[in-house]
């Protein structure tokens, strides 16, 4: 497998109310580029953001394994979502032009290093068996078992496209409405299509629906809105869980956009770099990097917001270039994000910012030809 190719990763944890927990689970890997930590104490788990190449995310993702492992009996573990272990599923997912194919040799390479060195038993999920499989008891296990670790259980190891993880509160609705609906919205069901959904009872008489969209290219988190409300279903408060591509967003992943985390870890990545050099420019620098980065992680989804970070995130490799730390790895996350914050702007924006637009199609396409025919 090529060494240069850039993956995202999105562990998630069976820990979503010790705080001291789940800082050391997400200290544990340093090694890889932490773009988000976002716990949920009602699910009891927490969801991690990674983006690294290959090499560098296995050692980030095998950190906080192993701190996993140290601080979560699975055992005692109480709360709503399902769960096989205390590091319950750990998805590769491909950036830039990284292939799926790739993602599946390295979610293998990582899944018999966690058998291997910390022997927890391995699913591997996605060409053969389903999450759903192995949560319904359908599963085998591909690596180790039939004995669990007394500990940490099992752990689902996989390779998957993008997707968004996307819940709402169906205020007024009881349970087994909330799961008619539920039923009705899936793809299996001939609903949405690249929709899974599930309902949960939360504290407080809430009813949350909770759905995966996996298939952003036909159902956004705008088409899953747009049902409900044809439905006459009335919506309560919205969560992003993790991080939203940007092309598939609406305003409950302001904030929470994974290009705009990309541009952001790759400035501060930048910083930190800058420091190393020492200085007074790259000590002068480092600071302006940490505003960026503070400032592109709070990016919103406004069509001119969206077209600004494609330019700040394009205008960063340059920046990191100059100052002499641009690393190869910062130049993909940089490319990527701003290739992915570009694709989410629509044509009237393109046309009402027509120069900046093809300035910046200039600078993510040098070879390209923007004169019409």
């Amino acid at each position: 497998m090529d060494t240069d190719q850039l993956f995202e990763s999105v562990p998630n944890f069976s820990e979503g109310r010790d705080q001291e927990s789940i800082a050391a689970i997400a200290g544990g890997a340093a090694l890889a580029h932490v773009l988000d930590v976002d716990p949920d104490a009602d699910h009891h788990r927490v969801v991690i953001s990674l983006a690294a190449f290959g090499p560098r995310l296995i050692e980030g993702l095998m950190g906080s394994i192993e701190v996993a492992i140290e601080r979560i009996d699975v055992r005692r573990h109480k709360g709503v979502h399902p769960r096989v272990g205390a590091f319950d599923v750990v998805p590769i997912v491909p950036l830039g032009d990284t292939t799926i194919a790739s993602c599946r040799l390295l979610a293998r390479e990582l899944g018999e290093r966690i058998w291997t060195e910390l022997r927890v038993p391995v699913y591997f999920y996605g060409e053969y068996q389903t999450l759903a499989d192995v949560r319904a008891g359908r599963g085998h296990l591909d690596l180790g078992g039939p004995d669990l670790h007394p500990t940490a259980g099992a752990v689902c190891v996989g390779a998957r496209q993008k997707l968004v993880a996307f819940n709402v509160i169906l205020p007024g609705v009881d349970v087994g409405a909330a799961r008619v609906l539920a039923r009705s919205l899936r793809e299996s069901r001939d609903g949405l299509r690249g929709v899974q959904a599930l309902v949960f009872e939360l504290p407080g008489d809430r009813v949350q629906l909770s759905m995966n969209l996996f298939r952003l290219e036909e159902t956004s988190l705008d088409t899953v809105m747009a049902e409900l409300e044809r439905r006459g279903v009335v919506v309560g408060a919205q969560q992003v869980v993790g991080l939203c591509p940007a092309a598939a967003s609406n305003p409950a992943a302001a904030g929470r956009l994974l290009e705009a985390r990309l541009a952001s870890s790759a400035a501060l990545a930048g910083s930190l770099l800058c420091r190393k050099r020492g200085g007074d420019e790259h000590i002068a620098m480092a600071a302006k990097l940490v505003r960026e980065a503070e400032s592109l992680a709070a990016l919103g989804v406004g069509q001119a917001e969206l077209l600004a970070g494609a330019e700040r995130a394009a205008a960063l490799v340059h920046v990191l270039r100059a100052a002499g730390v641009l690393e190869p790895e910062l130049e993909a996350m940089l490319l990527d994000a701003a290739l992915g914050l570009r694709a989410a702007i629509k044509a009237e924006t393109q046309a009402a910012y027509g120069s900046r637009f093809a300035a910046l199609q200039r600078r993510l396409d040098p070879q390209r030809d923007d004169q019409p025919c």
